[in-house]
């Protein structure tokens, strides 16, 4: 029954039909997971004003998604592990279709939370299913690694692409289109995923512990929510509360795991050095990446003054590079060793993060285009071949918790990442000294102060934009520094924790 985990000869999974083809469905399923997650920050103004969201409804708009999946992702990697990995990715390719309609004609914000919600829930059954169906599809390490680069590339250039796209789509259509695009790929994908993708589970998998799923999604987002909820506002008793309860629920599903004759997640997999390496490279990078990500179109937009469509080609060449370092990444692991890789890919991150703290308001695109492009190969590098490791340090049975754990430090590192970066930008960005009459909604964010800007008379107006433009930059490039601290520390980590590790090598096949 289930061939696709044990072959009786290697060379009958490596040569098997459609795997190609097989893969490029699970290429669009990781697209459109990566677009969703970048798309909706373009829409938030048109959100913001047609459906009059508070302040707090707003930020749960924009989190809510995250938190789920982020909550999520090691439950559903486990489910897919127990009750096939293919079924549970067209039961969540079609759900998040359907979803994505609630979202795009959602007419309250109770209602675009809620749905949002859901879109997580959905989200999470994919991720992690299409990386564990890549083990089991490509048994060749070589072709497996060309595999895993290409899933990357995918990736990469889905967040990316989300920009342009949104751009292009809130230029000429309103905002629910950016979630209506998710149709069509669905549609593509549950058509071709039916016929060319092989079903693979765990042969003894146990039962799916529903204590271990709450314990594991109150852990995630009462530690999430506390740490971006103290970044943005500072302590307060309630924050502390959440994440106390987090930390309680995350000790207690880790104790609950290790008694349990057939975990959720085995943490045994956390003993082998090379696994819990990467998982660690992943979590500090995204760490440090993603206050740059989360206010670079805004540097675009409300500092430099380009439009949607244009800020979102703008970022293009970090796709670029994400992508043909991803096809070319096992090779030089294998070439060179796994950690010059990892370590050199993250330091050239480091390095570019670094250049970006001498930006200013009129800084010229061919700084900011080179930077981006070096920070595209540079993580393309580092995360094609930690996917790599994590996928080959685990047996095939495990690949969906594995890959799960992968996602889950991704998510978690951009949560992170976004809350205290993002607290050193606006933190900066607040303490700006505006002329008189400047309003508070001015300092609360720098949209605020383009459009109170626009109400004040020329020259006041003018005085208010330059001094919040400035903030905004000051803070832009502190939170640039701060992060390619973190990022070198990381290439220094993973220098260290990945000594002696090594892709797997094979036989090359046509």
């Amino acid at each position: 029954m289930n061939r696709t985990l044990q072959p009786a000869h290697p060379t009958e999974a490596v040569k098997r039909p459609g795997r190609w083809l097989a893969l490029s469905v699970l290429v669009l399923a990781v697209l459109l997971v990566a677009v969703d997650a970048t798309v909706l920050g373009l829409a938030t103004p048109y959100i913001s004003e047609d459906l009059a969201p508070s302040g707090t409804q707003l930020l749960w708009i924009g989190d809510v998604y995250s938190f789920v999946i982020a909550g999520l992702l090691v439950s559903m990697g486990s489910l897919g592990d127990r009750i096939g990995r293919k079924r549970i990715l067209l039961i969540g390719a079609t759900a998040f279709g359907a979803i994505s309609v609630l979202n795009a004609y959602a007419h309250t914000p109770e209602v675009m939370i809620f749905a949002r919600a859901l879109l997580g829930v959905a989200g999470a059954t994919l991720m992690p299913a299409t990386l564990a169906l890549i083990r089991n599809l490509f048994h060749d390490p070589r072709e497996r690694s060309l595999a895993v680069g290409i899933w990357g590339a995918a990736a990469s250039a889905g967040a990316a692409v989300g920009p342009v796209v949104g751009g292009f789509l809130l230029e000429h259509f309103w905002w629910g289109s950016v979630f209506l695009i998710n149709l069509p790929v669905m549609v593509v994908l549950v058509v071709v995923g039916v016929k060319m993708l092989p079903e693979s589970r765990n042969p003894n998998p146990g039962p799916w512990d529903l204590l271990s799923v709450v314990l594991s999604l109150v852990g995630m987002v009462g530690v999430v929510y506390a740490v971006k909820e103290t970044a943005a506002h500072g302590f307060a008793w309630a924050t502390l509360a959440a994440g106390l309860l987090g930390a309680a629920a995350l000790y207690g599903f880790v104790r609950r795991q290790l008694t349990m004759p057939v975990p959720l997640l085995d943490m045994r997999l956390f003993r082998n050095r090379g696994f819990s390496g990467a998982v660690l490279a992943d979590l500090l990078t995204i760490l440090g990446l993603s206050g740059l990500v989360f206010f670079l179109s805004q540097y675009l937009q409300l500092v430099q003054g380009r439009r949607p469509f244009e800020a979102g080609l703008a970022e293009l060449p970090a796709a670029v590079g994400a992508v043909v370092a991803g096809l070319i990444a096992g090779r030089a692991a294998r070439r060179f060793s796994v950690r010059a890789v990892v370590a050199g890919g993250l330091a050239a991150v480091g390095l570019a993060l670094a250049a970006l703290t001498v930006i200013g308001q009129h800084t010229g695109y061919p700084l900011l285009g080179a930077a981006l492009l070096v920070v595209g190969l540079g993580a393309g590098f580092a995360f094609t071949v930690t996917a790599d490791v994590i996928l080959s340090s685990v047996p095939g049975e495990q690949a969906g918790a594995a890959s799960a754990v992968s996602e889950t430090a991704y998510e978690l590192g951009a949560a992170l990442g976004i809350a205290v970066l993002g607290s050193i930008v606006t933190g900066v960005y607040r303490d700006f000294t505006g002329p008189a009459g400047t309003p508070d909604a001015a300092h609360e964010s720098l949209g605020g102060a383009v459009e109170a800007a626009a109400h004040l008379p020329g020259p006041a107006g003018e005085a208010l934009l330059d001094s919040a433009r400035q903030a905004f930059v000051d803070g832009l490039t502190l939170a640039a520094g701060v992060g390619a601290a973190v990022l070198l520390a990381a290439a220094a980590a993973s220098w260290y924790l990945l000594r002696g590790q090594r892709l797997e090598d094979g036989v090359e096949h046509p």
